[in-house]
């Protein structure tokens, strides 16, 4: 097995997917594809009322998704290392979250025709969270158009989430709990997660940093 050349970074919104992409990038030399959740107009009005503007917003971000991923998941002459800051796939679990039964007959439709073209990574990393901690990096960071975000939706959110990896085989997954850690601001937790990242991966795994023991389980 060789090490992945390709990596998504996931988790629900607040988890540091961004932050991790970002300082792996600086750390690995990599490339990065950002998610850029704040170009779709019809974000801050699904905070306010998910009901009517959940299609209109999920058709957005798939479809920007698709576009980005074809313009930047290219072969790269300066780079070895590609991370992304999300998972394309990952878009079904908020269609499914938020979309009516009609809008979800579409949507899939649409979405299912778009996924023959999307490259798979190598490796997807699942950063898992206590919805508590989520919020708390919601509010902190605070983005304008997230203040709206109920601690239930990031609770409903957080189980779509772990169904769909508890049952994703599509890629290597490994899964960080990630709800007592801070590799933003702590270099030597940033390390050893990155350290865990960058080695070979097979199949499921999971690992715990904040466990006395520091190892991976499999």
């Amino acid at each position: 097995m060789s090490i992945p050349k390709y990596i998504c970074i996931e988790g629900v919104i607040g988890a540091g997917k961004t932050s991790l992409a970002r300082k792996l990038g600086e750390h690995l030399d990599a490339q990065v594809i950002y998610e850029q959740p704040e170009e779709n107009p019809f974000l801050k009005d699904f905070y306010k009322d998910p009901q009517r503007f959940a299609f209109q917003a999920q058709l957005f971000f798939l479809l920007s998704r698709y576009r980005q991923q074809q313009e930047s998941v290219q072969p790269d002459l300066f780079h070895d290392l590609m991370i992304s800051d999300y998972l394309f796939a990952k878009d079904r679990i908020f269609a499914h979250l938020n979309l009516e039964d009609r809008e979800l007959f579409l949507y899939d439709k649409v979405a299912s025709l778009l996924e023959q073209n999307i490259p798979k990574p190598d490796l997807v990393v699942y950063l898992q969270s206590s919805p508590e901690r989520l919020k708390y990096n919601i509010w902190q960071r605070g983005r304008s158009y997230e203040k709206d975000i109920s601690l239930e939706y990031i609770q409903s959110l957080n189980e779509a989430y772990n169904k769909f990896f508890f049952h994703y085989n599509d890629t290597s997954l490994l899964v960080i709990n990630s709800t007592q850690i801070d590799f933003v601001n702590n270099k030597s937790e940033f390390e050893d997660l990155a350290q865990q990242i960058m080695r070979p991966h097979y199949g499921i795994e999971y690992y715990s940093p904040a466990h006395l023991d520091n190892k991976l389980k499999k």
